[in-house]
């Protein structure tokens, strides 16, 4: 009963505890944003800041992957968030460091021409060609990428990876405003997801109850009307 002034209720409430008296000011009204601008991380295992300048360098690879000897800088845009958070030279002491590292993210698929969880590991950063085009490399930001992140009916994420080799030649600039997870791109999105989903539960469960599992959720009605305790009890490893 006490519910409806845990906010207003005079001295205890959270707007005179915590607010000073006032009440929340809120951008927008509660609703389903949250739910239609979830970004799904489907493409590859790369800190979110960073997904769409691995997607770039992944269109450059063709074009690269005979020259890396003859590179003579490596040019990434992202957002200020990108700066802040992944723009790391130096060391990469382990797979968590290189994973969290825009240089390591985009060297990867320049060289092989994707970038997997197996990729973060020593064996694949010990190659001498890794830490050699990440020096090359000069993160900077750009401000629409930034402008765009924050706009709250965009919320991009974008990044763009240009290569200038040493005879004064380049690539062109490649530019993704946003993965491939996000709201924009969920008819080309969905079906990866799906994918990457049952390969999961593929790997965790028997087949038998990974099929049932995949069937109960590709069926809405039927999933609609599955009371907890039953879907608790579908996805406990038998």
């Amino acid at each position: 009963m006490g519910y409806p002034t845990a906010l207003s209720a005079k001295t205890w409430g959270f707007y005179d505890v915590l607010f000073k008296g006032k009440a929340f000011a809120l951008p927008q009204p509660f609703g389903s944003y949250v739910m239609e601008n979830v970004l799904f991380k489907i493409s590859f295992p790369a800190e979110f800041h960073a997904q769409t300048a691995v997607e770039a360098a992944i269109k450059l690879h063709a074009q690269v992957q005979d020259k890396l000897a003859l590179i003579d800088r490596v040019v990434i845009e992202t957002q200020e968030p990108g700066v802040r958070i992944i723009d790391k030279t130096g060391p990469l002491a382990n797979p968590a460091d290189r994973d969290h590292c825009i240089q390591y993210m985009v060297a990867i698929p320049l060289i092989f021409g994707n970038l997997t969880a197996a990729d973060y590991e020593d064996s694949v950063a010990a190659d001498p060609r890794v830490d050699v085009l990440r020096n090359k490399m000069t993160v900077r930001e750009n401000t629409t990428f930034t402008a765009d992140y924050y706009a709250a009916d965009k919320r991009y994420i974008g990044n763009a990876v240009q290569i200038f080799f040493k005879d004064g030649t380049n690539t062109e600039r490649v530019a993704v405003d946003f993965p491939i997870g996000h709201r924009k791109r969920r008819a080309e999105g969905m079906p990866v997801l799906v994918k990457k989903f049952a390969t999961s539960v593929a790997e965790h469960f028997t087949p038998k109850q990974s099929e049932s599992i995949k069937a109960l959720l590709a069926n809405r009605a039927k999933l609609e009307t599955t009371s907890v305790s039953d879907f608790v009890a579908g996805i406990v490893k038998n």
